[in-house]
């Protein structure tokens, strides 16, 4: 799959000023400064898409980017937004500050029908953070589907970045019957764009199978 078009649309405080549309959307979430905007920008081709700054925790709303994508023919092309919502476990914010943000990505991913897919993103050069767990967890309890994206793949060596990676499935199966889609990925190298964007491609074909014997 290949991205034709990418366009910011509009940045929301709430769910319910989100677009009204009935299009797929896929979520990109993680801690502050794990390279969000920096994948997106990668994803999606365009270097100043998502708004990038050396200050963690710039996100503040959430927001929407609409593309248009090869899809099952290139007569019909496929449409969906990619959603950039606000880091979690920024320590600098006031406690109302991230109370704030906490119910407004609560509310979004519990209430968004629309939401078919959330990347929870994680520096693949940390020990399992227990703030990703929590929230990791969370998605599972709520029925939400979602895949693990690790992020700065290029900060390490092929074989340390793969012992991580393994470190972290040992860790989740302490918890977790079965572990979710995982992605490595390196925005300064564009690992695994292709990975990524074919999974979208898949969820967006699944969904269009769905509705054909749904409609």
């Amino acid at each position: 799959m290949e991205i034709k078009f990418a366009q910011f649309s509009l940045s929301a405080p709430r769910v319910d000023l989100c677009p009204k549309d009935t299009k797929n959307e896929f979520a990109f979430i993680g801690r502050s400064n794990v390279g969000k905007s920096s994948l997106i920008n990668m994803l999606t081709g365009h270097k100043g898409l998502a708004k990038t700054s050396a200050t963690p925790g710039k996100t503040l709303l959430i927001n929407h980017f609409f593309i248009r994508s090869t899809g099952a023919s290139e007569q019909k092309p496929d449409e969906w937004y990619l959603v950039d919502l606000p880091g979690y476990g920024y320590a600098k914010r006031s406690k109302t500050e991230r109370d704030r943000l906490r119910r407004m990505i609560d509310g979004y991913i519990l209430q968004r029908e629309q939401l078919v897919n959330t990347f929870v993103l994680v520096d693949i050069r940390l020990e399992p953070q227990q703030i990703d767990l929590d929230f990791i967890d969370w998605l599972g309890t709520s029925g939400i589907p979602f895949s693990i994206v690790f992020t700065k793949a290029d900060k390490l060596s092929a074989t340390r970045a793969n012992a991580n990676v393994e470190a972290y499935k040992q860790r989740l199966l302490e918890t977790w019957e079965e572990l979710p889609p995982l992605f490595v990925t390196s925005s300064a190298k564009k690992q695994g764009r292709d990975e990524l964007l074919d999974y979208i491609a898949a969820i967006n074909q699944q969904e269009r199978s769905v509705e054909t014997t749904n409609p």
